[in-house]
């Protein structure tokens, strides 16, 4: 996985993204222009159309988000609807008819105090294979946002990580009926990683800006026993909190709030052949752990992250043979972020054969 440092303004930090992860970007663009031509039949002009629907709703969000952008798109030598495409793609591929689309997915995990003294976040995210070679870790510095840590693909500004001010964010997809022109959901990561507090992060997505439903697995720590971690699914028409128990959470890539549900519909047809048992085992793993009186941390994660239990459609997903090509996914990478200790650990690959590095970010404000 390769690393971007990345510096000054809005459009800088884009155009040395453009440059540095030029590679990373096309094998971006490859995929989704394959898998969009394949299963919804239709090419990438039309992928461009549709994903200009959503400038203005981004431009009155965050028009810093724009200039980035187009500095990925100057430093890449492509042009602005190519990266504004990527990253409106789960509006153009997670929504809509099931039958003709397709879904990533993960299972997220989430605990705080009392049941962990730190705030810890973590998920494996399982989607194409060919997607490994566009990974990106973007160590991004601001003078007036705060500093970021981040996985993400080639070209796409927003997805899982964390900020100097203790704040992170991670992604469970869902597949839905409904959207609308808003603001992508890949966006509202960012947004979640441009917040300078756990209040800020919450008011950049609860007005239903979002253009398509997801789950935001958010978590806040300003010391040990002082953070909450929650599971939020956001849409068009508002958010909802799903984990009932204060001190952790699990979130696969189904519904759990029913009013957002009725909402967008339902649009996952695998839900309870893989999501729900996912997402049943986590919660089998997470309390069996406390009844066990087992310590709970980045340790216990990656054995949970790791767990083959109903393989191949595992946590840690192995790919299925014996599914639709468009439905074959695997673990790509797997994150655990202590945000009471400002660090992240991360398996380039699956976490059953691959070992979590560890990653750090100075609090500096």
């Amino acid at each position: 996985m390769k690393k971007l440092s990345l510096h000054g303004s809005a459009q800088e930090i884009g155009r040395v993204h453009g440059e540095q992860g030029k590679q990373e970007i096309l094998q971006s663009m490859e995929t989704y222009e394959r898998l969009f031509h394949d299963f919804q039949g239709i090419d990438w002009k039309e992928v461009k159309e549709r994903a200009k629907i959503h400038l203005r709703a981004i431009e009155i969000f965050d028009f810093s988000l724009l200039e980035e952008i187009q500095g990925i798109a100057e430093g890449s030598g492509l042009d602005f609807e190519d990266i504004l495409a990527l990253n409106a793609r789960s509006e153009i591929a997670l929504t809509g008819d099931a039958h003709n689309t397709f879904s990533d997915g993960c299972t997220g995990i989430t605990t705080c105090s009392p049941l962990t003294a730190d705030t810890l976040i973590g998920q494996n995210w399982d989607w194409k294979q060919e997607q490994e070679k566009s990974l990106l870790m973007l160590d991004i510095a601001r003078e007036d946002k705060p500093n970021i840590l981040m996985v993400t693909e080639g070209g796409i500004i927003g997805k899982t990580g964390f900020n100097e001010n203790g704040v992170g964010v991670g992604l469970n997809a869902l597949h839905s009926k409904k959207k609308t022109n808003g603001v992508p959901i890949h966006l509202g990561l960012r947004s979640i990683l441009d917040a300078g507090s756990l209040h800020e992060a919450m008011a950049n997505i609860q007005e239903g800006q979002m253009a398509s439903a997801a789950n935001f697995m958010i978590g806040y720590s300003e010391a040990r026993h002082q953070g909450l971690a929650f599971h939020v699914e956001v849409s068009p028409f508002g958010i909802a909190i799903t984990n009932n128990e204060l001190s952790y959470g699990v979130h696969t890539n189904h519904f759990c709030s029913p009013e957002v549900e009725q909402n967008v519909i339902e649009g996952n047809e695998l839900r309870y052949s893989d999501s729900e048992i996912r997402k049943r085992r986590a919660e089998q793993l997470v309390t069996q752990a406390v009844k066990d009186g087992k310590d709970i941390n980045v340790e216990m994660f990656q054995e949970w992250l790791s767990d083959t239990f109903n393989s191949p459609n595992s946590i840690n997903h192995f790919i299925n043979e014996r599914a639709p090509l468009h439905r074959r996914m695997q673990t790509v990478f797997s994150i655990i972020i202590n945000l009471t200790e400002h660090a992240m650990y991360v398996a380039d690959g699956m976490p059953i054969y691959e070992p979590y590095e560890k990653y750090s970010i100075e609090k500096v404000r």
